[in-house]
This record gives structure tokens, C-alpha cells and sequence, in this order.
């Protein structure tokens, strides 16, 4: 086959368009990080907020002796702010003996018309069944210290019942 004769299926695309095309590419990749990451609280699930669930002896005197007592009886989570940080309470409400349990998974953050909701998950678990436990009313809760440095508007409490 001669040079004349060949055919040309494809054409060597004009500058202008290899231009548009990294340009939509781009774009999309942008789009695609921003709402993956959950940074304008789309798609992703909200912005993530960075917490450390506190032992027993972390928490502060004053969830101890002010919060808990007056919270201990609901099944909620809910925020408070000390000394310029966020603090989250998960409380499970009253229950009729040791072995339950509350651990909070993740939190996060997205904008709503409201203003900001910040999501908490957690997981509670159950007494394993045949498993000796104390008969005592228990008040289960977890605390935890965001990096929070004000309140969201709403806090919504997002419950996995461990298996």
C-alpha cells in the first residue's frame, strides 16, 4: 500500500483540545478530592474530626461531677466545650447489669441550612449471653477529646450494635 493510498484513522488531536482535556481532568480530580475527603460536607460523609476516646481517669472533673449525672440516664451524644475544647459524651442509658459497653468509632462534621451537625458513631455492645455478670444498675459511657475548638449546632448520634 502506497503512502496516497493509506488511510488515516486517527487524527492528531489540535493543541486547543489536549489543553481542554487536562483541563476537564483536572477539574474532576478536584471535585473528586474535595467531596471525597468530605471537605465541604458532600458526599464523602462530612469532614473527618480527629478524637482520642478517654480512660476512666482522663476524663475531666467536671464531665464527671456536672454532665454525666445529668445525662447518664439518656441514650444520646452531645458536646460540651472546656478550657477551649470540644469534648463528646455517648451515653447508653440505664441498664440492669454490668458488661455493656460504648465505643465511639468515628465523628464527623458537614454543613447543613441549620448550620453545622456533627455525626458520632458508636458501638455498643451487649452482655455475652451465659457470661456472669454483676447485678448492678451500670450507666454506660464514653468520652472523648476532639480537636474541636467550638460547638457544632446539632450532634447526632449514629448507634452499631456489636455482634
Amino acid at each position: 500500500m502506497s503512502g496516497d493510498t493509506k488511510k488515516k484513522f486517527f487524527k492528531k488531536p489540535s493543541r486547543k483540545t489536549v489543553i481542554i482535556t487536562v483541563a476537564v481532568v483536572a477539574a474532576a480530580a478536584v471535585a473528586w478530592f474535595v467531596f471525597g475527603q468530605g471537605l465541604l460536607g458532600g458526599v464523602g460523609g462530612g469532614k473527618k474530626v480527629e478524637f482520642k476516646q478517654l480512660a476512666a481517669d482522663e476524663v475531666p472533673k467536671s464531665i464527671e461531677t456536672d454532665v454525666i449525672p445529668e445525662y447518664r440516664e439518656l441514650e444520646r451524644a452531645l458536646g460540651c466545650l472546656i478550657d477551649g475544647k470540644v469534648y463528646v459524651i455517648v451515653t447508653r442509658g440505664e441498664k440492669p447489669t454490668a458488661g455493656y459497653e460504648v465505643a465511639i468509632d468515628k465523628m464527623t462534621l458537614e454543613k447543613t441550612k441549620a448550620g453545622t451537625n456533627m455525626k458520632v458513631h458508636a458501638t455498643f455492645t451487649e452482655p455475652q449471653e451465659g457470661v456472669a455478670v454483676s447485678q448492678v444498675v451500670t450507666y454506660p459511657y464514653a468520652v472523648a477529646s476532639t480537636d474541636l475548638t467550638s460547638l457544632p449546632d446539632t450532634i447526632e448520634l449514629i448507634v452499631k450494635y456489636a455482634e
